[in-house]
């Protein structure tokens, strides 16, 4: 039976492919919720679960990879970059203060998901537990911490994070707003885009990894107005139909042929026609009797 071989290239930095510090801690291909969504989406854990990557797929049709004697029908590339992990660990906390009404828990009671096992290795990542003050509140009771999401924390914490992508997207000098339409044509450097725009980018940029409810609050607080769709076009009036015969509304009878005769000889004559028309025609043949059957002789 012939082995089946599965070859997945990928983009990765070295960090998440570490060879691993222990037998059971290797890289960890895996499906957890999409923070935005809630459905299945490729996660990578590096060596030990100690930092979550993104993974996403370049595909495109009739695309396959050559490798040595044979052909690898899969042709998809993987982009692996590194992903905070506190965006996953967010829709969890939104979805249990819904549920809880607000109750303060401990975070390996939040952080469940029967369909998604490996949702807990979240946790496990460096600096979660240093980083989860800035979503959520906490109470300490006796050795164990309690936590419940907190909204006003969660948005000053987007929007350091929309501050932080709008600085990377000047410094590496990314086109935004009017300058993306107008670099085809002209210099982009004459054009300077607005910090709107910048921040307006980045808002779209992060609301990628958070519910959409979520994305429209961060809308309010970063101040900026939601963009409204064109409004549609009225319709076009219909005429309306009956089942009365429709009757003309003009007299058509006024084009009879009497009328174009009249209207003939009221157009305007050259003055060769005029001079023509003033010759004796009395005892001139029409030209077409010179074309006409020959009379018949009697013998």
């Amino acid at each position: 039976m012939p082995l089946l071989l599965y070859v997945y290239f990928c983009l990765a930095s070295e960090a998440a492919l570490d060879p691993p510090k222990t037998p059971d801690s290797e890289p960890l291909f895996t499906k957890l919720r999409n923070p935005s969504t809630g459905e299945a989406t490729l996660y990578l854990f590096n060596s030990g679960a100690q930092q979550l990557f993104e993974v996403k797929a370049f595909h495109e049709e009739r695309r396959s990879w050559f490798i040595g004697q044979t052909v690898q029908q899969d042709g998809r590339l993987l982009f692996v970059t590194p992903m905070d992990p506190l965006f996953l660990i967010l829709y969890y906390l939104i979805k249990a203060d819904k549920e809880q009404q607000g109750k303060f828990q401990p975070l390996d009671q939040v952080v469940l998901d029967s369909e998604y096992p490996s949702c807990p290795l979240l946790l496990k990542c460096a600096d979660v537990k240093q980083y989860i003050q800035h979503i959520t509140d906490e109470k300490e009771i006796g050795s164990q911490k309690f936590h419940k999401y907190s909204q006003e924390k969660t948005l000053k914490w987007l929007k350091k994070k929309v501050n932080q992508t709008v600085k990377a997207l000047k410094s590496n000098n990314i086109l935004v707003g009017e300058r993306v339409l107008a670099s085809t044509f002209i210099d982009s450097k004459q054009i300077t885009d607005a910090q709107e725009d910048y921040v307006r980018y980045a808002h779209g940029l992060i609301s990628e990894y958070i519910p959409e409810d979520l994305s429209k609050e961060l809308l309010k607080y970063l101040g900026l107005p939601e963009l409204k769709s064109p409004a549609p076009e009225p319709p076009l009036k219909k005429r309306k139909l009956s089942d009365v015969p429709v009757e003309p509304q003009e007299d058509y009878t006024k084009f009879n042929s009497d009328n174009l005769k009249t209207k003939k000889a009221n157009t305007k004559m050259s003055a060769a026609q005029k001079a023509l028309a003033k010759v004796d025609k009395s005892g001139m043949k029409s030209i077409s009797a010179f074309f006409g059957s020959k009379p018949k002789t009697s013998k």
